[in-house]
């Protein structure tokens, strides 16, 4: 063993000694991190509560609206295999809807989205879903 493996080794127990931990590099690891692809924002859109599109990429077309607070968004690839993120936005601060909200994000087929939004502690029929502006990230590896 070289000096400086003996040095890391020491260095390595001393620290598990103390209730550390340590990260150990090693050349085989290398070729397992080339291996993975970065993971990418292949799309993404802001859209109103109305449905317009108000910023995006990797959208193709318009957003369907078809009830309150249903979406569907079509992008121009594949979702398969890729991870889906939603939020809710504010139009410029002029949202109207009270302390909570959820969306939901999930995919249709091959490459169309539905989004669901909703206002849980409104009151009245408007307490399930609720039109609420949003943005949505498909990330894929």
């Amino acid at each position: 063993m070289n000096g400086s493996k003996k040095l890391a080794l020491g260095a390595a127990v001393v620290a598990l000694a103390i209730g550390g931990s340590v990260a150990v590099a090693s050349a085989s690891a290398e070729p397992q991190q080339a291996a993975r692809a970065a993971a990418t924002t292949t799309a993404w859109a802001k859209v109103a509560a109305n449905g317009q599109i108000l910023g995006g990429q990797g959208i193709s077309g318009t957003v369907n609206h078809f009830g309150g607070g249903r979406y569907n968004i079509t992008t121009s690839s594949s979702l398969n295999g890729c991870a889906l993120l939603g939020t809710i936005n504010t139009n410029g601060g002029n949202d109207p809807g009270p302390g909570s909200s959820s969306i939901l994000v999930g995919q249709v087929n091959g490459n169309t989205l539905f989004i669901r939004t909703a206002t849980p502690s409104a009151a009245g029929n408007a307490a399930v879903d609720s039109d609420r502006p949003f943005s949505i990230s498909v990330v894929c590896a």
